[in-house]
């Protein structure tokens, strides 16, 4: 690989885009750029509907994109991509996208809504009314074929309008490529469900007898393999530069941290996943993974879902192996959710404090209370996928414990705790972890949650700011040209 050569990492999130630019040979950060995409539109179906606004977001991330150095640009010899899971959009192909030609920018034209992970449309009765997958992961609200039957059995007018489907990076890609169908990775495919992560096959006749067309089904490869080429220069990158299919977020902000089997990777975002590497030692992989298990220990995922959703899944990661994964669905988003009340308070008491200032008091006041108030917030305000019905508690209220420092320190627990309670210390214990490593942007601005992280699991926890999915999926880019040259 020469010096200089660059690799473009972008990560589609769920309220910002992040691209950046990463020295191939050293694997540095050359350049980034960040943008929040303050997309969310309203659901027809009000707090069960999670929606946003398409246009909007690409048109964030190429802005992002059009702030990279042009030098950097020039030299980038693949493109990754990753992206909030489990959501999808619709298009139309060949009416869905327009490359200005007086510049690089591309306006979107014939899209759906982009329908998040965090729709909550799929009832469980509509749920339990769907064929059983033929798939290790069970099926979920928010999970993108999920949607897409709902669609097709209450609004098929919806599906008319469009003849494909993705996740919003597969969009994303499709268009970067000139594709006539999408390209998905198995990992964005495994978040859609029905889908057999072994053969890398859809469950087409499933699907398609639930009423699914096979059109909206993506093309799916192995996670690091191309989906296609420029077919001319984008913003300074030249033409023909190969772009991979697009990856998970989450598997993109663990690669960069995990080296070890014995490590474990948290990610408090949006939301909150803990997971570890399972056991497969008789993988080829160029992430130096650090092997102590026995070969008799190689993973192997169910063929069908649990008879009852379990708290803990496994995703697939790069080379065949996988990831065993905690995640939630509360996270960041049940502090932010807080501030805002706590902001909405003020309001009604006739002061206007900017959320910054509540972040700041807010922490800094939950930072000086005791980690041992009595007071327990139980904070499942976004349900989970294993007990949707959910809802958030709090219980032990007392006069001495509800000021608002301790109120925070104790949400702020409760994040912690509900985590512990879908991967206990005990599994992490059993499958060799005896370290953590953590990343995401709740967990790195805040102090409080990485306190509770190791007085909850009793082990060191480390930040890392490498955590980032943007630059993972700059990682896998250079990890995928390292292994297509081999």
């Amino acid at each position: 690989m020469g010096t200089g050569e660059c690799v473009l990492g972008i990560d589609i999130g769920t309220t910002s885009v992040k691209c950046c630019l990463v020295d191939v040979h050293t694997k540095e950060l050359i350049s980034s750029q960040k943008k929040d995409t303050c997309s969310d539109v309203p659901s027809e179906l009000g707090t069960e509907g999670s929606k946003q606004d398409v246009p909007r977001i690409l048109s964030a991330l190429q802005m992002c994109i059009s702030r990279l150095p042009r030098e950097g640009m020039r030299k980038v010899i693949r493109i990754g991509v990753c992206g909030q899971m489990h959501g999808c959009m619709l298009w139309k192909h060949g009416h869905a996208w327009e490359q200005k030609p007086e510049n690089d920018r591309y306006e979107i034209r014939e899209v759906s809504h982009l329908y998040t992970w965090q729709d909550s449309r799929c009832s469980q009765d509509f749920l339990s009314s769907l064929p059983v997958p033929k798939s290790h992961l069970a099926i979920a609200s928010g999970y993108g074929c999920a949607t897409l039957l709902w669609f097709s059995k209450n609004k098929p007018e919806k599906l008319e309008r469009y003849d494909r489907a993705g996740t919003i990076h597969d969009f994303f890609v499709c268009m970067l490529c000139s594709l006539n169908h999408p390209v998905m990775s198995v990992q964005n495919a495994a978040a859609w469900g029905f889908m057999d992560t072994a053969t890398k096959d859809w469950n087409h006749d499933l699907l398609q007898e639930a009423g699914l067309p096979p059109n909206f089904l993506p093309k799916v490869v192995d996670s690091g393999e191309e989906a296609g080429r420029l077919p001319s220069a984008w913003y300074g990158i030249p033409a023909n530069t190969p772009v991979l299919a697009s990856l998970g977020d989450l598997q993109c902000s663990v690669l960069p941290l995990l080296s070890k089997n014995s490590e474990a990777i948290i990610n408090i975002s949006t939301s909150a996943q803990l997971c570890f590497r399972m056991p497969q030692v008789n993988c080829q992989t160029p992430f130096k993974m650090e092997p102590i298990f026995k070969p008799e220990e190689n993973f192997t995922p169910d063929e069908q879902p649990p008879a009852c959703p379990q708290p803990v899944e496994y995703f697939p990661f790069f080379d065949g192996s996988y990831l065993a994964v905690a995640a939630s669905l509360n996270g960041g988003n049940v502090l932010a959710t807080f501030v805002r009340t706590v902001q909405q308070w003020s309001l009604e008491l006739g002061f206007q404090v900017p959320q910054s200032k509540i972040w700041q008091r807010i922490l800094a006041l939950g930072e000086e209370a005791q980690s041992e108030s009595s007071l327990t917030i139980n904070p499942t305000l976004f349900g989970e996928r294993h007990a949707p019905e959910g809802t958030a508690t709090v219980t032990n209220i007392d006069l001495g414990n509800v000021s608002l420092g301790k109120v925070t320190r104790a949400l702020c627990k409760g994040v912690v705790a509900n985590i512990h309670s879908m991967m206990p210390k005990s599994m992490l214990s059993e499958n060799g972890v005896t370290s953590i490593i953590g990343g995401g942007s709740a967990l790195m601005r805040n102090k409080i949650l990485h306190k509770e992280l190791e007085d909850m699991y009793k082990l060191p926890v480390t930040l890392d700011s490498r955590g980032d999915a943007a630059y993972g999926s700059a990682l896998a880019a250079v990890n995928a040209k390292e292994t297509s040259r081999d």
